[in-house]
């Protein structure tokens, strides 16, 4: 077997020594940015993040080899939570965990030979980097993107600390296991709630997105239009908001409920016998995720009545006003008017017995809610609504709402689910807020002069997992105020690791810059990024972020584009024995067992031969064998072959129909790789790279000038896939330069010959109806074999019918037109064959050889076929034949007799 290490090493280190994927701006040449998303530095690679890069090198290595001035870096989403456990659990420097995390991924991106531009490799736990997330951050306060208030987070009194929602597990703390409880803390936001409706309408620019990731955004955007209806509070006399979408239900609302984090609920119940079921109630909702309060598989619906009532403005009903757990404060007004025509709420109203009451039916006749078993919530005609009934429902959604504007019950109104970025992290371990409090002065921004705001070394730091970390540096936290030189102290939140993958990819156009976080001129050149790559979980927050700060930093005069990445591809997971690869399963394969025992090419192969890279990967053992097999193959029909490689031109006049087959079969080859790739179909373009290799296999007798030629394109199709095998194909068939840096093989269709192609098949479907017939007939070893080639009337016949079939598909009448031909002497057979054929359009050739060629093509094979099937082959055309089953025969579908 060959020693791919060895290989790999040997490319590896000549290109590391050539710098041959480095990269500069180039007017010139058409652009090409390949990226895939910032990984974060957690241990060893696996083998999702082997996929993910497989997919892009491959489309890199191809776009370079298309003349592209090809942008393809790399870098690392280097803050975050994992590192900072790490240091509470058992006391690891932070950043020396992630460096060493960083250096082993890096080895291991090496070891695969993935040809990033290395020059360009950034991080962010880099001073030069956050350094730019600071400034970006002071050019959104100036602007009011980025803005301070109270918000809930999650809090655990044990650990005297706030919680990222991953940390709470079925809400409980994941160090103490104590219950966590919700407060209300100062923190800081972006305002992309200022570009909700530019992102949302801007998804249609993304013709080249999947649809499912621009889906998922829009509903996370969640725009709906709807109406404020202002209910009247009976006891107190105060106007409170309801948003509804359905303002045709309006007549059947029997109670308001409202969001347990709203400040409302408090007031409603204070100094009431209903304040202690509220704060209880409140306090178990706590205990509920944001999705078993909203979903449908969520778990039982909680409340409780807060002592007061609301008047309907429609029908001056007074209904009862609860808390409920399915509701959100940050949906709307927080507040929702309820009724039986929603299932969350017909289903609350059971529990509760709250009385219920219907206004649709499907004929306007009246049905009674208190005898139904669920909500109805189809469309139909209104009833007990007023002057609308007898109305559509939907139809008198936009009557029903201009009469409430009229009567100053209720305005029209645009809603959108998203709400402004919550960016303040509790943390040490990310970018500090670049924010000084002063008693005289208040809230100042520290100077751009004075960035970056430099987080502090760990050791000075207590990772106790008792509050955030840095409030424990005393001199991070004194400072001097930047305006009165006065005593200050500095924030010591740090920004959400989203805002360091927001921006990353306009960074990697000019890392080294040092006047702005980018280059204004080379990023337009660079921007936006054509091919972006990367998992399906981060279709919305990530995404969505990164398209923010885009078109943030567009209005900011930075940025040329609006919208970042113009392709994107989500490529599917990697599971093994049907479950997601995981540690917790047991069944991870590590990409370096594999790479150490086959070679990285043969980890690359099958990870984009195995399945379309949008597709799920069934992780196959077999499938690693096969593909290494493959490259064995390849690699010694090369070798055992480099006698019959030569770089001359060859004469047309001196190739034989298999000379001309291998060049068609080439061409073609060439053509559908081509197209394939294209298309981000790897794994069929590998499959018509293994039938070109096959038919290499079977070239005797070789045209040395075409066998050359063959190799050669052969080792620049498969660079993509397997760099360093082509590498060394390359070089063992002489030829200069390096593969990588070679122009992708053009195909002529000029060179495809159709009846080569269609010689092939016959000599090969021949070669199998052999096999098939020695199996049926259970001969081991035949004595002799007949090939009857078909009477020379049959191919006219086949050409005539493939004319007439484009006209009708009439048995007919295509026998009556090919009978009042000259082939009328053949009526009966041609009857016979019409019917036979049309129940069976398999039978018909795509091309029609003829029966000279056929004849020769076969016998030129015969010799093979002596050689497979140790025996005499005779080929014979009908017309010679004395055998009756000579009648059988069709053209490309010879008879054959077994001796």
């Amino acid at each position: 077997m060959v020693d791919f290490n060895q290989i790999a090493k040997k490319w590896q280190n000549k290109w590391e020594e050539k710098q041959i994927f480095k990269v500069k701006e180039d007017l010139k040449k058409k652009k090409f940015y390949c990226l895939e998303m910032y990984p974060y530095p957690s241990e060893r690679l696996h083998m999702g993040h082997l996929r993910n890069y497989s997919i892009g090198d491959a489309l890199a290595r191809y776009k370079r080899m298309q003349g592209f001035n090809v942008l393809y870096p790399m870098g690392y989403d280097a803050f975050g939570l994992p590192a900072e456990n790490a240091a509470i659990k058992h006391g690891i420097d932070p950043e020396k965990w992630t460096l060493t995390n960083m250096s082993t991924i890096r080895q291991q991106q090496k070891d695969m030979g993935f040809s990033y531009d290395w020059s360009r490799e950034i991080a962010s736990l880099h001073e030069n980097y956050y350094k730019w997330n600071q400034w970006i951050f002071l050019k959104f306060y100036e602007k009011g993107l980025a803005y301070k208030k109270k918000a809930a987070v999650n809090w655990c009194p044990s650990c005297a600390t706030v919680l990222a929602n991953e940390q709470v597990i079925e809400g409980k703390c994941w160090r103490c296991q104590n219950d966590v409880t919700e407060t209300f803390l100062e923190q800081w936001f972006f305002k992309i709630t200022d570009y909700a409706e530019e992102l949302l309408k801007d998804l249609e620019k993304l013709e080249h997105w999947p649809e499912r990731v621009k889906t998922m955004q829009r509903n996370w955007i969640g725009k709906s239009y709807g109406v404020e209806i202002f209910f009247k509070i009976k006891e107190t006399g105060k106007v409170i908001p309801t948003f509804t979408t359905r303002p045709d239900t309006i007549y059947s609302v029997t109670f308001i409920v409202i969001a347990p984090e709203h400040p409302l609920v408090l007031e409603l119940v204070k100094g009431t016998k209903y304040e202690k079921e509220a704060f209880g109630t409140i306090k178990k909702i706590k205990q509920q995720t944001r999705e078993e309060r909203t979903t449908a598989e969520g778990k039982d619906k909680i409340g409780c009545f807060l002592g007061q009532h609301a008047v309907n403005p429609a029908n001056g009903e007074e209904v009862p006003i609860y808390l409920a757990n399915f509701v959100l404060m940050d949906y709307g007004t927080g507040i929702v008017m309820a009724d039986a025509h929603d299932q969350r709420d017909f289903e609350f109203a059971k529990k509760y017995k709250i009385p219920l009451k219907f206004v649709i039916s499907p004929d306007g006749k009246q049905l009674d809610a208190d005898k139904a078993a669920q909500a109805y919530t189809e469309d139909g005609i209104l009833f007990n609504s007023g002057q609308f009934s007898g109305m559509n429902n939907r139809n008198a959604i936009e009557p029903i709402s201009e009469w409430m504007e009229k009567e100053k019950i209720g305005k029209r109104t645009v809603n959108y689910k998203l709400r402004d970025w919550l960016i303040s992290r509790q943390r040490y371990w990310g970018t500090p807020i670049p924010i000084v409090y002063c008693e005289k002065c208040g809230v100042v921004h520290v100077p751009y002069e004075q960035l970056p705001v430099k987080l502090p070394k760990p050791d000075k730091c207590r990772f106790t997992g008792q509050g955030n970390p840095l409030e424990t540096c005393k001199e991070f936290v004194e400072a001097k105020c930047p305006k009165c030189h006065g005593k200050a102290k500095r924030e010591t939140d740090t920004m959400d690791t989203f805002v360091d993958s927001s921006w990353y990819f306009m960074r990697y156009c000019s890392p080294q810059y040092e006047k702005e976080p980018f280059d204004r001129e080379i990023a337009e050149y660079w921007m936006p990024v054509d091919q972006y790559i990367g998992g399906i979980e981060h279709a919305i927050l990530h995404l969505l972020y990164a398209r923010f700060f885009t078109k943030a930093l567009r209005d900011l005069g930075l940025a040329t584009v609006d919208e970042p990445f113009s392709r994107l591809l989500t490529q599917g997971m990697v599971v093994k024995d049907g479950a997601k690869m995981s540690k917790s399963l047991g069944n991870v394969v590590d990409p370096a067992e594999i790479s150490g025992k086959y070679g990285p090419d043969t980890a690359r192969l099958f990870i984009l031969f195995a399945a379309l890279p949008e597709k799920e990967l069934d992780w196959s053992d077999k499938g690693v064998n096969g593909s290494f097999r493959f490259l064995n193959k390849v690699y010694n029909l090369a070798n055992d072959n480099l006698h019959n490689i030569s770089h001359k031109h060859y004469d047309e006049h001196k190739l034989n129909d298999k000379d001309r087959y291998v060049l068609s079969k080439m061409h073609l080859t060439i053509k559908k790789v081509t197209e394939h790739i294209e298309n981000f179909e790897f794994s069929l373009a590998i499959g018509k790279i293994m039938e070109f290799v096959d038919v290499l296999q079977k070239y005797k007798e070789k045209s040395k000038e075409v066998f050359g030629d063959a190799i050669k394109n052969l080792s620049l199709m498969v660079l993509p896939f397997t760099p360093h095998l082509s590498e060394e194909l390359w070089h063992m068939a002489k030829a200069d330069g390096f593969a990588s840096l070679q122009k992708w093989p053009i195909y002529d269709e000029s060179n495809i010959d159709k009846r080569a192609e269609a010689v092939a098949r016959l000599v090969e479907s021949t070669r199998r109806d052999i096999i098939e017939i020695l199996k049926l007939a259970k001969i081991e070893k035949p004595k002799k074999i007949k090939l009857l080639v078909a009477g020379e009337w049959k191919y006219g016949f086949m050409e005539r019918l493939k004319i007439e079939m484009k006209k009708t598909r009439n048995e007919g009448e295509i026998t009556k037109s090919l009978i009042s031909s000259d082939l009328k002497v053949y009526g009966n057979e041609i009857s016979r064959l019409v019917a036979r054929l049309l129940s069976d359009e398999t039978r018909i050739p795509q091309v029609v050889l003829n029966q000279d060629i056929e004849f020769h093509a076969l016998n030129d094979a015969s010799g093979s076929y002596e050689d497979e099937f140790k025996c005499r082959v005779e080929v014979i055309v009908a017309d010679k034949a004395k055998e009756i089953k000579a009648k059988q025969a069709l053209p490309s579908k010879a008879a054959i007799l077994v001796e």
